[in-house]
């Protein structure tokens, strides 16, 4: 694997990476790089996720997910039909 190193980023860029690393919960160098083979290729897509990993992602502060209408409740019957 090759290292690369980036001189003269900005304190803001930095920072803003920062933020972004710990709101997904990984490390800088690891968000510095899922964002740099997002920009090399666009295209190529990230190994899919297992079901743990999307119910844990779900469960995190800032995900919304859609609420589905409600109605009232059926009543049951108990009919020999």
């Amino acid at each position: 694997m090759a290292s690369v190193t980036i001189r003269n980023l900005p304190d803001d860029v930095e920072q803003d990476l920062r933020e972004r690393a710990a709101r997904n919960g990984r490390s800088l160098e690891d968000e510095a790089r899922r964002a740099l083979i997002a920009l090399v290729r666009p295209d190529a897509s990230e190994p899919r996720k297992g079901m743990f990993e999307m119910l844990y992602e779900a469960s995190r502060p800032g995900v919304d997910l859609p609420i589905p209408p409600r109605s009232r409740a059926r009543v049951p019957t108990f009919d020999d039909e």
